[in-house]
């Protein structure tokens, strides 16, 4: 993002005097310099951890966005307007008790009379749309492109290869040395896992036969009287293995976890064969066929957990504020637009370029989008969406990737950077994930930066808030990153209508709170940076400052 970074001092008093005419402004003192923090020593309680996204840096020590402080003391005595967020995702699960009354519903459509009563292009559009149909697992983009273009290429030598298809083979032999090293590490990785397994298994079921129990801990394995050379190899194990989990069977719990995800992976991610677009019946790559598709914003499966993740990541957002169970969503006043776009793959071009056109036409003034790639072949149909969302004045908040790279050498989809590194539009904010340990740990081991290309920082590891059937866990990423900082927008959307979306974003960025500190970059204590350099901000969302900064700015 071809944005200056810009360090703003902090805020004086002065800049809220009250002006002429409408509400007294809100006066009180930004949160400033923060380089005096203590180090929080002591490790987070289980509340403290549940909800440190929203905790206050001063007075908590650790780095959350002071929204509880913000609701206390800015806006306990103001009302705002109900916002529209779309949360284009895998889906979300609209009957859970903490979303059922904050998923937006579509007052101009009658349900299920199977027409479009709002002539907008979509039948029974209740809750938002379902791009994906029934499709839940998908092709990463790379196989893809080699699936496309292998017929064409394969076993060709450069020289052989005219120079109007040039750019088409490079595209190719890219994305197959992409895919040979994924292939090999996943395999690498469920072989490992299995081979675990099939150590850790019989080892346990043999030590849970000897001590009568399946939840024993390192003291019962060291209380074992006079094993024998076999016992001693498996209590030598199951102790390692217990500093891995609470119980040996949590542990085994993990590894069929990540063997089921791995090779999950295998089956679909990386699959040369399987037509997974099929089940839709739409050309992905003919723009002009819109009409496909269907209203079941969350998805198709009984369980529902291939919406996990658009659940949490509205959760996050929306979560009923203070209504006794689960969780506090960081937004209040906020209706939830379900956009389902993204599989378990990669997505396509076209569904995002629709979902975020869809969003914009049905009322949304903040879309979260937490997905990416690295192969896009259709980047035009998504960056003329993200222009039409600014024609609109809806701000798009973006997750950075969670790959720990430098993006201001990688193009990476969605962005609002055309190839030749313009920017196009001043409605897209690209958001880096925050660990809770402030200091040199505290952004994300797992957090893509980038001086130009992330714009400011949010909470983003461990984070607890919805998921499917009414109930709750921890994810982490900068998916959970970007809904936090979405719903700051969203907060200031609300009590501020008047700011347009590229106001927000400015907001964000420069009421953010900045450090002087040096911080590890991927968890590589070699790869540190100023955390002052590592983003076009420089900084971490603050809800509380943003709200002063968004009082002064409407005025």
């Amino acid at each position: 993002m071809n944005m200056k970074k810009m360090i703003i001092p902090a805020l004086g008093l002065s800049l809220f005097m009250v002006s002429c005419g409408g509400p007294a402004p809100l006066v009180s003192t930004p949160i400033g310099n923060i380089d005096s923090v203590p180090l929080k020593v002591a490790p987070l309680t289980e509340a403290q951890t549940k909800s440190w996204g929203a905790a206050d840096l001063v007075m908590d020590t650790i780095p959350g966005m002071s929204v509880d402080k913000a609701y206390a003391e800015l806006l306990n005595k103001k009302k705002g307007e109900t916002v529209i967020v779309a949360v284009i995702d895998s889906g979300t699960d609209i009957e859970h008790e903490d979303l059922d009354d904050v998923i937006w519903v579509n007052k101009d459509e009658i349900p299920n009379n199977g027409k479009d009563d709002d002539n907008n292009g979509y039948v029974d559009d209740i809750h938002g749309w379902n791009f994906l149909g029934d499709i839940v697992a998908e092709n990463m983009e790379y196989v893809r492109y080699m699936r496309k273009l292998g017929p064409k290429f394969e076993g060709k030598s450069e020289a052989a290869i005219s120079a109007a298809d040039r750019e088409d083979y490079a595209i190719y032999q890219k994305a197959k040395a992409e895919y040979e090293k994924e292939v090999a590490d996943v395999q690498g990785t469920l072989n490992q896992y299995n081979a675990i397994l099939a150590q850790v298994k019989p080892a346990h079921e043999a030590i849970a036969k000897k001590l009568g129990k399946e939840d024993y801990n390192a003291k019962d394995l060291q209380g074992i009287a006079n094993p024998d050379a076999t016992t001693q190899q498996q209590i030598g194990m199951l102790t390692q293995m217990l500093t891995y989990g609470d119980t040996v069977p949590d542990v085994l719990d993990q590894l069929q976890e990540g063997i089921d995800y791995f090779g999950g992976r295998m089956d679909s991610h990386f699959n040369m064969t399987a037509d997974f677009r099929g089940a839709l019946g739409d050309n992905p790559d003919d723009w002009n066929d819109k009409s496909y598709g269907n209203n079941d914003v969350d998805g198709p499966t009984a369980d529902k957990e291939d919406v996990s993740h658009g659940t949490h990541v509205a959760g996050i957002i929306a979560a009923e504020r203070n209504n006794g169970i689960g969780m506090n969503g960081v937004a209040n006043n906020v209706e939830i637009m379900v956009l389902r776009a993204v599989p378990d793959g990669d997505e396509y071009d076209k569904d995002i370029a629709l979902a975020i056109r869809y969003a914009a036409d049905n009322g949304a003034k903040v879309i979260n989008t937490s997905f990416g790639k690295y192969y896009s072949p259709h980047p035009e149909w998504v960056w003329d969406a993200i222009k039409y969302a600014a024609s609109k004045d809806v701000l798009i908040v973006n997750a950075a990737g969670n790959e720990a790279l430098d993006l201001d050498g990688i193009q990476v989809y969605p962005n609002d950077q055309e190839l030749d590194g313009a920017e196009i539009s001043d409605n897209f904010i690209t958001i880096g994930a925050l660990h809770h340990d402030y200091g040199s740990e505290m952004v994300a081991n797992f957090s893509n930066y980038g001086n130009t290309s992330v714009d400011v920082f949010a909470p983003g590891t461990k984070i607890w808030s919805t998921m499917p059937n009414s109930t709750y866990d921890y994810q982490q990423g900068t998916s959970m990153a970007a809904p936090a900082a979405a719903g700051v927008a969203a907060v200031i959307r609300s009590y501020y209508p008047n700011l347009t979306a590229a106001q927000v974003k400015d907001i964000l960025m420069k009421s953010g709170l900045n450090s002087s500190q040096n911080v590890v970059l991927g968890g590589d204590p070699s790869n540190a940076q100023a955390f002052g350099e590592i983003s076009a901000s420089g900084k971490m969302v603050n809800m509380y400052n943003a709200i002063l900064m968004a009082d002064k700015m409407s005025r």
